[in-house]
């Protein structure tokens, strides 16, 4: 189907449909069975295209996502999963990460598992990239109206990482995407609601697979610097931005990258599949997320692109508190952040964000 095919007029649409859910819209609902059973999800089609899940019931986090039927979200061995099956400690995340479009980590911890002070408490340990995915959000709202002559859809919710004598950290999250569109926008406000400062860890986990991620596909960003994150992602560090088949039993290879920003201070990464004439893309103010790590992960059946972006790396919570990186919220005080994922949908699009890089 050609591009255009669709007029997205509103006047021109209420002739030849009765209701908009023909051609666009929210279908909300909740898993029937297994580790998934309660779970609250949200289906979001924007009508040109574009498709995605969220998961209210895993942090407002977005599972699985696609565009003209082709799947370009990550989905890991372990299924979804309600946030019961968490195991907190140690590297017990692995077990409920299903990765898929987006996975939140922190608020309080990125990276491996980490042990700090609290005045209070005394000795805290956080298990690996935090708990706010396996958090099920409250106030959630669902939306479809017309604005400015777009059909806009969102869907909100709000996320709360709490314990008594310690961190109160809400995370308020709107997803919206618009009738005829090919993108998806996410806006957080993290506020501290506690009465002492609090330390904020925030990184986007992005997972990009098959059939968007193959062999020659790229990843292409305007890096000023690239830092590699161990001895092998060193060595591999000339194919860094090269998609090559799966193999057996390889490590990851994880790079951090220092952005050049645009005129207006946002940052863009993509994975390119020029086969495909089709890509992925992540635009941010860097001031908002200072840091990009990229997760290169080709393994059998773990074969995925991370698009990290971040207030900091998974490198974690003593290394940027060692380096004086490490960001805080005092009481009463907000983040807020803006993140699109969009669809690069042909060579024309792919040249012009090559051309704008």
């Amino acid at each position: 189907m050609k591009d255009g095919t669709i007029n997205y007029d509103r006047e021109f649409l209420r002739k030849r449909t009765g209701a908009l859910s023909q051609i666009a819209g929210i279908k909300r609902y909740s898993f029937a069975e297994g580790r998934a059973k309660g779970v609250e999800a949200c289906e979001v089609s924007t009508g040109s295209g574009l498709s995605f899940t969220v998961l209210p019931g895993r942090g407002m986090d977005i599972a699985w996502a696609a565009y003209r039927g082709v799947p370009f979200s990550y989905m890991a061995k372990a299924p979804v999963s309600a946030p019961a099956y968490y195991e907190r400690e140690g590297l017990g995340w692995l077990k409920n990460f299903f990765a898929g479009l987006v996975t939140t980590c922190g608020l309080c911890n990125v990276g491996g598992p980490a042990e700090y002070s609290h005045p209070i408490l005394g000795e805290l340990r956080q298990g690996l990239h935090g708990g706010i995915t396996n958090t099920a959000a409250d106030n959630v709202g669902v939306g479809e109206e017309w604005v400015d002559g777009r059909y806009v859809m969102t869907v909100s919710g709000r996320v709360r990482e709490a314990r008594l004598h310690a961190e109160n950290l809400t995370l308020k999250r709107k997803i919206t995407a618009a009738m005829g569109e090919d993108k998806l926008t996410i806006e957080d406000t993290v506020e501290n609601e506690a009465c002492f400062r609090e330390a904020l860890m925030l990184m986007y986990h992005i997972n990009i697979g098959y059939p968007f991620l193959d062999e020659g596909a790229r990843f292409a960003a305007n890096s000023l610097a690239i830092t590699p994150n161990d001895a092998f992602s060193k060595e591999m560090l000339a194919r860094y931005d090269v998609m090559g088949p799966p193999v057996h039993g390889i490590q990851e290879n994880v790079y951090f990258h220092d952005l050049k920003p645009a005129k207006n201070g946002t940052v863009a990464a993509a994975l390119i599949n020029e086969k495909l004439e089709a890509g992925v893309t992540i635009r941010y103010d860097k001031k908002e997320l200072p840091y990009l790590t990229q997760w290169k992960m080709m393994g059998e059946s773990e074969y995925a692109l991370g698009l990290e972006p971040g207030n900091c790396t998974p490198r974690g919570r003593q290394f940027h508190g060692n380096e004086g990186t490490l960001q805080y919220l005092e009481p009463g005080e907000t983040k807020k952040v803006r993140l699109e994922i969009g669809i690069l949908k042909d060579a024309e699009s792919i040249n012009n964000y090559l051309s704008d890089l």
